[in-house]
């Protein structure tokens, strides 16, 4: 059975989150780096990496790498590759991504175009064509530049993989869902725990919290572009991955997930998105100020990702804020919080300091997951 190098981008400092997913579905891990997993599969690895990998950007087949310091060692690295094992002759290839970090090629559109020149002039070679039509099945390619060494893989997920397909509207500043889901599988949550976000925003933790807990795939509901590749990957990859997907649903479930925002149109926005998610059930949206966050119940946890003042006229507001999140969060004295946030002044107004905290970089954005560790539950169980 053949063997496949995947690539599978994630957000800098969840690559240990995104391994674990990887290997649970019994694929064998090549390399872990930062921002991505390097992993090897069967063909069914295209559709099931794709289908269930909660915290991966993205899956890409891996066609190569080398090193380039100059356009010149860029353009034959990449016509060296083996392109006519990869792409049919009358394949629509492009670049449609380059990035580059502390590499001495930094032009994203120069590479771009060097990368097209170089596969046209491979596959003029081993076709014998002088002109392709490209008419056939999309191959997007991404090429990535770390400390000069070369990465080009195929884009087998087309859309960002954070695009579940169920989220149409949308907070000011939303968290992927990607990212969410990462943060909610760092923590010890169980779906029989009580989970509460009071800055839900348009529902992204609780959604992706409640799809965890039913183990509904995230990619159950959403196209990709490995699936046009019939010449290359078989439809019943495909069918079998939906199947097992299905299967895996756990409908008699109950979970007691609530998501709270002082915004009336963002609360309604989010049972929306639930429901189009098909967990509506388990979350209870409200609108809901900070101030009236209580709960008679133990054990539970906060997961949220509250406002930090990225917009300079909301950088006044931060200390009442967090100093209102510290309060509420004092008088929950059994429960846990987690809390991703890049204002660095969190701990001083929350009036803690974290038992954990982890640098994690939210795009470009350097941010903090503050854990505040609460007691264990009783051996008899969590208090619902």
């Amino acid at each position: 059975m053949s063997q496949y190098e995947l690539i599978a981008p994630c957000h800098f400092g969840m690559e240990a989150v995104l391994k674990r997913e990887i290997q649970d579905l019994g694929y064998q891990i090549i390399k872990t780096e930062d921002g991505k997993v390097t992993f090897a599969g069967d063909e069914s690895a295209f559709a099931r990496a794709n289908l269930f990998l909660r915290t991966a950007e993205s899956v890409l087949w891996k066609v190569g790498s080398f090193r380039a310091e100059t356009f010149e060692e860029l353009f034959e690295g990449t016509k060296n590759l083996p392109w006519e094992e990869y792409l049919p002759p009358d394949a629509k290839f492009w670049a449609a991504k380059a990035t580059s970090i502390r590499s001495r090629l930094f032009s994203s559109s120069d590479i771009q175009s060097i990368v097209k020149k170089a596969i046209v002039e491979r596959m003029k070679f081993k076709y014998r064509m002088e002109w392709f039509p490209e008419s056939g099945s999309e191959f997007p390619l991404r090429v990535s530049l770390l400390k000069d060494e070369v990465t080009i893989g195929i884009d087998t997920s087309g859309e960002s993989l954070h695009k579940r397909g169920y989220r149409r509207l949308t907070s000011r500043a939303p968290l992927t869902e990607t990212l969410a889901a990462a943060i909610i599988m760092l923590t010890p949550w169980k779906q029989d725990r009580l989970l509460v976000d009071p800055f839900c925003g348009s529902g992204t933790i609780p959604i992706e919290a409640a799809m965890i807990g039913a183990n509904i795939a995230p990619g159950l509901n959403r196209s990709f572009t490995a699936k046009g590749w019939s010449d290359i990957l078989p439809e019943k990859i495909w069918t079998q991955a939906a199947e097992e997907a299905n299967d895996r649903i756990r409908r008699d479930i109950e979970m007691n997930i609530q998501g709270y925002d002082i915004d009336k149109d963002i609360v309604a926005a989010a049972r929306k998105n639930a429901k189009l998610a098909g967990v509506e059930q388990y979350i209870h949206f409200q609108q809901r100020e900070l101030v009236n966050l209580q709960s008679s119940r133990k054990y539970g946890f906060i997961i949220t990702n509250p406002p930090y003042g990225e917009r300079l006229e909301d950088k006044a507001s931060m200390p009442l804020l967090y100093r209102q999140i510290g309060q509420a969060f004092r008088g929950l004295d059994s429960w846990s919080m987690y809390l991703l946030t890049g204002y660095e002044e969190a701990e001083r107004y929350i009036g803690r300091k974290a038992d954990k905290n982890r640098k994690i970089y939210n795009g470009m954005l350097k941010t903090y997951l503050y854990q505040f560790l609460g007691p264990k539950p009783l051996r008899s169980g969590a208090q619902r």
